[in-house]
């Protein structure tokens, strides 16, 4: 087929939600249908002319402008029926593939997003915005949202599965993260030594299940965070703590929306605030089970390693250290960043590294705003070792409950998050970002992340 001949198409027009949502449910299946039958039509994106690119655009925003509409009048509804009214507890994949067989035409299926997986990020058609959309506005919803954000702090499956074992032995070796308890301490180690523990769906996974495996062991009274021994040419037998998200992986179209952006802040990120849920009956004096964490940063702590320290109750830093959020050089939105950052280091600051993609080095004086101790790398593990003693404690346990509340009210956090579903996922297949991407994956991960700071 010559996809540079192909006769063109009557733009597609979106019609008003109907009021009835037997309706509205029977309209978007329509539409949806028509849309991926143009699409199909014109051959894969990267064989598309810039006619049938704009062709295919102008179909799909009108499809997005009916599912937007669609899920501001029946956001609620729809999540009751997908929840058995809030009696299920659905993580994000779970909620999004029930979606999917369930309302035809709101997101895609998973025939859709395994061929996307195929694909390069350039070369995609881009249904995770479809995804965006969906989440931002149940997170909008204050009642969906507020139980959907409860969903994620259950513990996983895979960390329920491994309770038993670390529990009994206090080791336990996931592929992207040790997990060793020593006393009444347990140490994470980020060990992606090749890739200067770049981030993906993997790490990302392996993240919460570590944490989900401290907060819920009860010889743990305090969890640390560090980066391994990197065996990369360049830092090799040096610790490393975190380069940010894998800019290969995106590049190669490995990063996902709802499994690693989204589950990574609801997940894990948030887990590491709030505490886990555990299953069963609530417990009447709280709901969580949360402990203090320390975190340790050797190297540099770039972009998705840089959040990370916004969230830890006690940070120690190597001298030689620094800080970044190249936000503004990869193109994407740097996390919950933009709402913690302000609060930690003020609105001047702040954008200076958002926006401007300052270093923040662990010597200099404004890093007392992101870090709390600085020592000689010899130092660390004293230091660590004073700093966890410290935290131990019940009434440490009450404070830090209450800090964080007052810190980082839920509904501000979930607020944002609605916001932040849609704004990334369109950033994901932004022109500008798709082409600073391929510029960056052209070096290797851990050569790329140092110097994009």
């Amino acid at each position: 087929m010559n996809v540079d001949h192909v006769p063109a198409r009557p733009h597609l027009k979106s019609p008003a939600v109907p009021a009835d949502p037997d309706s509205a449910r029977l309209a978007l299946a329509r539409v949806a249908e028509t849309t991926s039958a143009l699409l199909a039509g014109l051959g894969e994106p990267a064989d598309r002319s810039p006619e049938q690119r704009a062709e295919a655009a102008a179909a799909v925003d009108a499809a997005r402008a009916l599912r937007a509409a669609f899920m501001d009048a029946h956001a609620e509804a729809l999540y009751d029926e997908l929840t058995d009214h809030r009696s299920r507890h659905l993580r994000l994949a779970e909620l999004a593939r029930e979606a999917a067989v369930r309302f035809p035409g709101l997101v895609p299926t998973a025939e859709q997003l395994a061929a996307e997986r195929t694909r390069a990020q350039a070369h995609k058609e881009g249904h995770e915005i479809d995804q965006g959309i969906f989440f931002s506005r149940v997170l909008r919803s204050p009642t969906a949202g507020a139980h959907l954000l409860d969903a994620m702090l259950q513990p996983t499956p895979a960390a329920l599965a491994l309770l038993p074992e670390f529990t009994r032995t206090g080791t336990v070796r996931l592929r992207s993260v040790t997990v060793e308890r020593r006393g009444a301490v347990t140490h994470l180690t980020m060990c992606r030594e090749d890739s200067l523990n770049a981030e993906d769906d993997q790490q990302v996974d392996d993240m919460e299940t570590a944490v989900d495996l401290v907060l819920l062991d009860p010889g743990t009274e305090v969890g640390v965070l560090r980066g391994g021994v990197m065996s990369h040419p360049r830092y090799r037998g040096r610790r490393v703590f975190s380069a940010g998200i894998n800019l290969k992986a995106l590049h190669g179209g490995g990063i996902s929306l709802v499994d690693f952006l989204l589950r990574r802040e609801l997940g894990y990120l948030h887990k590491l605030i709030r505490g886990v849920r555990p299953e069963g009956a609530a417990d009447w004096r709280r709901s969580t089970v949360d402990k203090p964490w320390v975190a340790v940063v050797d190297g540099f702590a770039i972009g998705g390693g840089a959040q990370l320290l916004l969230l830890f109750d006690h940070v120690i830093a190597a001298s030689d250290a620094y800080v970044s959020l190249p936000a503004a050089q990869e193109g994407i939105i740097p996390g919950v960043a933009n709402f913690r950052l302000t609060r930690s280091v003020g609105p001047r600051l702040a954008r200076q590294v958002i926006l401007e993609g300052r270093r923040v080095h662990a010597s200099e004086p404004a890093a007392r705003f992101i870090v709390d101790e600085v020592l000689e790398p010899a130092a660390l593990d004293t230091a660590v070792a004073e700093s966890a003693e410290r935290l131990r404690g019940t009434a440490v346990l009450a404070n830090r409950r209450m800090l964080n509340l007052a810190e980082e009210p839920v509904d501000q956090f979930r607020s944002y998050m609605a916001e932040f579903a849609l704004q990334q996922a369109l950033r994901l297949y932004d022109a500008d970002v798709l082409d600073k991407v391929s510029r960056f994956s052209g070096a290797s991960v851990g050569k790329a992340a140092p110097a994009r700071s």
